[in-house]
């Protein structure tokens, strides 16, 4: 099953709480949505290979490692996903970039549709990060690992902000090889399919359109 690792740090946490109160304005929330990401960012690469090399300091040859081989891509799913995607590339600031768009059908709240998809070309040597504040019902991220996968990626992290035990369930029983990186695990659904008690229509927040 998939691995799934709550970023406990106090300053992720603490970020959480201001992303969740009502009245975090949407500037402040974009800052704090890249903050986050960020912090969460350093637990998702904690496994990338390294190898030694030697390199020579101002007073001595010295034995260093460097990452090794392995590359990353972030696939951020649009829209909510780009608020974490300047975080991410803050802290690896070399990795390629691609772009998933999905929507909900508002008849069925778990089925998700594409309507765009750019990813790099050569997204199947590189360790894929996908990218979206809110793991709610699993449809979102169980068909944007379904994109990358088809496009030849093995090597898949979902990395969210809040998620909910059955946004988890979706995901591992879909996809047991994918890691989720998450900095909470809420109660539940709400018969509107929003994460309880969440952090409302994170889109919405991000752009201000509500």
């Amino acid at each position: 099953m998939s691995n799934v690792i709550v970023c406990d740090h106090p300053l992720v946490q603490h970020k959480i709480s201001l992303l969740r109160d009502k009245n975090t304005g949407s500037k402040e929330f974009r800052e704090l949505v890249q903050e986050i990401a960020m912090f969460m960012c350093y637990e998702a690469t904690r496994d990338l290979p390294l190898k030694e090399v030697q390199i020579e300091t101002p007073l001595a040859l010295a034995n260093a490692k460097i990452i090794s081989g392995r590359k990353v891509a972030f696939v951020p799913i649009m829209r909510a996903g780009l608020g974490m995607m300047e975080g991410a590339l803050a802290l690896v600031p070399a990795a390629k970039v691609g772009h998933i768009g999905l929507y909900r059908d508002e008849s069925n709240g778990s089925t998700t549709h594409e309507y765009y998809c750019k990813l790099p070309f050569d997204i199947a040597n590189r360790e894929v990060i996908i990218l979206d504040p809110m793991l709610a019902t699993g449809g979102s991220a169980v068909k944007a690992i379904n994109i990358v996968k088809k496009a030849g990626a093995k090597q898949i992290k979902f990395m969210c902000i809040v998620t909910c035990p059955q946004g988890l369930k979706a995901v591992q029983d879909a996809h047991p090889d994918v890691d989720i990186i998450t900095g909470a695990i809420d109660e539940g659904l709400n018969e509107n399919l929003y994460i309880v008690p969440g952090i409302g229509d994170c889109g919405d927040r991000l752009f201000g359109t509500k």
